[in-house]
């Protein structure tokens, strides 16, 4: 019970930076969407024998630089990039599960659904480990990020490495979301990112506001 507060505490630091920034570049759906295609990366390390969580983190990686890059080709519409992997995603997923006939179901389930209460302590250091990059990530990058996410022509033409940060945020959040799917679950890891960051939005007009807010609004969501 203490490594599930222990991992409650870390993923309520975590959730509120992505999902804040996840929402202000519209891409609140990536979450969703990474996710789901998480469950292709747990069923291919189910079928060939490998820990599903590393298969599960090399897939996220994969899809998260395929996905800026879907992006940039349909940069009006760029939510179609979210439609089409979330679409594939799913479908991978479920032709490999059809290839799991040895009782991979109920390992899929639990990645499905997750379970706090039976963390590792592997998982919790991974967890902490996580916590202090996207931390430390954040106090050295926070400007560029700001202009980057409000203005991507400014940023580009300023000289910051658009593209690059891009990925590095879909790959941060990519690695994020397959850590903690075990922990929470593929169907609510998407909330647990994106809904304290909406929440605090309504309630602070400052960025670090709305990040702290949003720290207590996640550890409450989980704990309850």
């Amino acid at each position: 019970m203490q490594r599930a507060f222990q991992a409650t505490f870390l993923i309520s630091i975590i959730a509120p930076v992505l999902g804040l920034f996840l929402i202000l570049r519209r891409q609140s759906l990536m979450a969703d969407t990474l996710s789901h295609i998480s469950l292709a990366g747990v069923a291919l390390g189910l079928l060939i024998g490998i820990n599903p969580t590393l298969t599960n983190i090399l897939v996220v990686v994969l899809v998260a630089g395929l996905l800026e890059y879907l992006r940039q080709i349909y940069r009006t519409y760029s939510e179609i990039s979210i439609a089409i992997l979330m679409s594939v995603g799913m479908a991978l997923a479920l032709v490999l599960m059809e290839f799991n006939d040895n009782g991979a179901t109920l390992s899929i389930n639990q990645f499905l659904f997750g379970s706090i209460v039976t963390i590792s302590v592997l998982q919790v250091w991974v967890l902490l480990g996580l916590t202090v990059i996207i931390a430390f990530m954040y106090l050295l990058f926070r400007k560029p990020m700001y202009v980057l996410t409000f203005d991507e022509d400014t940023a580009f033409t300023a000289g910051l490495p658009t593209k690059t940060m891009s990925i590095l945020f879909n790959v941060l959040t990519g690695v994020t979301i397959a850590v903690i799917m075990p922990i929470v679950g593929a169907l609510l890891v998407s909330a647990i990112i994106v809904l304290p960051a909406a929440i605090s939005l309504r309630l602070s007009k400052s960025f670090n506001g709305v990040i702290l807010i949003g720290i207590v609004i996640a550890l409450f969501g989980i704990v309850v």
